[in-house]
């Protein structure tokens, strides 16, 4: 099963890992500039605060290249862009989680701070979560591609029997089958 031919061009999650690639990667851009604009020593441990977070130059440059692929994710699309976020908002988890080991000390070379941390992880939950919409779920749509790719004898069935059903009827047109009640009128 290769991930870029399940998904359709044309489906509509791909415009949602598509803006959340790119909202994701405005954010870390904007924060590196933040952070360059204000000249920065490369390995300072204290770090100066920007938008409330601690930085130094080296995460100005880590932020940098993250943003810039996840808005390379974007002018992709498609599963490209979803994996790829799924990838990035693994890493800021695992970010989050090495610094919280590492505050107050001369390991900390980005500088983070407390502050840092909570943002890697809601910045990882966020963008993992565009990444994984509409794909991970137990209840996917039938007309989902990943649904068909994980349930392919059911996704035959189904897409055998709206072939064979009749031009016009509910099945073909998506549509709940309406069933007529018979209406009584005057007493009994």
């Amino acid at each position: 099963m290769k991930l870029r031919d399940e998904l359709p061009v044309d489906h509509h999650l791909a415009s949602v890992y598509r803006y959340g690639a790119g909202f994701c990667g405005l954010v870390l851009l904007a924060f590196a500039a933040l952070g360059f604009a204000d000249a920065l020593s490369p390995f300072d441990t204290a770090g100066d605060t920007i938008a409330g977070m601690t930085t130094n130059v080296a995460l100005s440059v880590i932020s940098t290249v993250v943003g810039l692929a996840l808005l390379g994710g974007a002018v992709i699309g498609g599963n490209f862009a979803s994996t790829l976020n799924i990838v990035v908002g693994g890493l800021f988890f695992l970010s989050g989680f090495a610094h919280v080991f590492v505050l107050d000390r001369p390991a900390n070379v980005l500088g983070f701070g407390m502050s840092n941390v909570i943002f890697s992880f809601v910045m990882g939950l966020f963008i993992a979560t565009f990444g994984m919409y509409g794909r991970v779920s137990s209840k996917l749509s039938h007309d989902n591609p990943y649904w068909a790719a994980r349930h392919p004898e059911q996704a035959a069935r189904e897409q055998g029997s709206a072939r064979t059903a009749p031009a016009g009827t509910a099945e073909t047109a998506g549509a709940p089958t309406a069933v007529a009640k018979p209406v009584r009128r005057g007493r009994r």
